[in-house]
């Protein structure tokens, strides 16, 4: 039996996992993302949490191989196998992730490292949605707004490693600041705490007090909430989804431009209000393409477990290098 390790480095807990080659997840266990900034400390505890699964796994089956660590990232540099002046992690500057990895598990085949939303496309290609596609692109929808390139059947990387950022690319000029201090950029607009500002905009607008969202703070406000007003027929929610359908549609639609894919995969929690989202982002995805590209392009949702997704796409990045 043939397996790999995937990492998920979160801002607070990092996620680490056994998956097999259908993408099962066997075993996993977490441990704190520190805020000590002390990346060997941090290098130690992660290598102890492997061998702790890697000693699980030759228990239940001996003849189990573990042929390497894939790691999610935020800034995550695949060229260099480095994490590079990533706003959410205590480590400054630039991080020889990989490097450090390599001397505790100099023996495994394969240590490679890029950011959580280009995990997440090799995954969908390697266990989800994609199998068989060669071109196609995923959108990641949470706290901010991912984005993972597939062209030919390779991840899209660009000259420094960090291509596919389409969720800073500016939606609205002069628009909502965002989390990376620009205006007006998709995530901005998309993402869950993105649905929340949309939300308490039209609740000021139309001064909206029976409305069942008028009554939650902001720090109380999340995308459930809003799908859970949607169901229940809330102007304000309804709404929400309308207008974050239509602005999402806007990008998906210049990302077809560009690379003209078979299909565009969403992933994340938004995506769980099914047709509340997809529906008006189809829409406006149609609606905003020039003709050569309409009706061509499906809009999918992952078929990645939401639990386990960044555990099992970046476990999905040591098949791909092994390949």
């Amino acid at each position: 039996m043939k397996l790999a390790i995937g990492i998920d480095i979160g801002g607070t807990n990092t996620a680490i996992g056994v998956v097999d080659e259908k993408g099962e997840v066997l075993n996993k266990t977490s441990i704190s993302t520190p805020s000590h900034g002390d990346v060997d400390q941090y290098i130690e505890e992660m290598a102890s949490a492997i061998n702790y699964l890697k000693k699980k796994v030759k228990n239940d089956n001996p003849e189990a191989e573990i042929l390497g660590v894939g790691i999610g990232a935020p800034n995550g540099n695949y060229y260099n196998g480095t994490i590079e002046h990533a706003p959410n992690l205590s480590f400054k500057g630039v991080v020889p992730f990989v490097d450090l990895l390599k001397k505790k598990f100099p023996d495994y085949k394969a240590i490679t490292l890029t950011n959580d939303a280009n995990a997440a496309a090799i995954g969908e290609m390697v266990y989800g949605g994609a199998k068989g596609m060669k071109n196609f692109a995923m959108f990641t929808l949470g706290t901010g707004v991912g984005s993972g390139l597939i062209v030919n059947g390779d991840l899209v990387y660009g000259a420094d490693g960090f291509a596919g950022e389409c969720g800073h690319t500016t939606l609205i000029p002069g628009g909502r600041k965002c989390g990376c201090g620009g205006n007006g950029h998709l995530e901005a607009y998309c993402s869950a705490p993105g649905m929340k500002r949309t939300a308490f905009e039209i609740l000021a607008r139309d001064n909206a007090a029976d409305s069942l969202l008028a009554d939650k703070s902001f720090n109380e406000l999340d995308s459930k909430a809003i799908f859970d007003a949607a169901e229940k027929g809330d102007k304000v929610a309804l709404e929400v989804f309308e207008k974050t359908g239509h602005w999402l549609g806007i990008s998906l639609a210049d990302t077809v431009h560009h690379l003209s894919p078979e299909a565009i995969f969403l992933f994340g929690g938004p995506t769980a209000a099914g047709d509340y989202i997809f529906k008006p982002t189809i829409e406006s995805m149609e609606k905003h393409l020039i003709p050569v590209f309409k009706g061509k392009v499906k809009v999918l949702k992952s078929e990645l477990s939401l639990g386990n997704a960044a555990i099992v796409g970046a476990s999905a990045l040591v098949w791909k290098d092994i390949e």
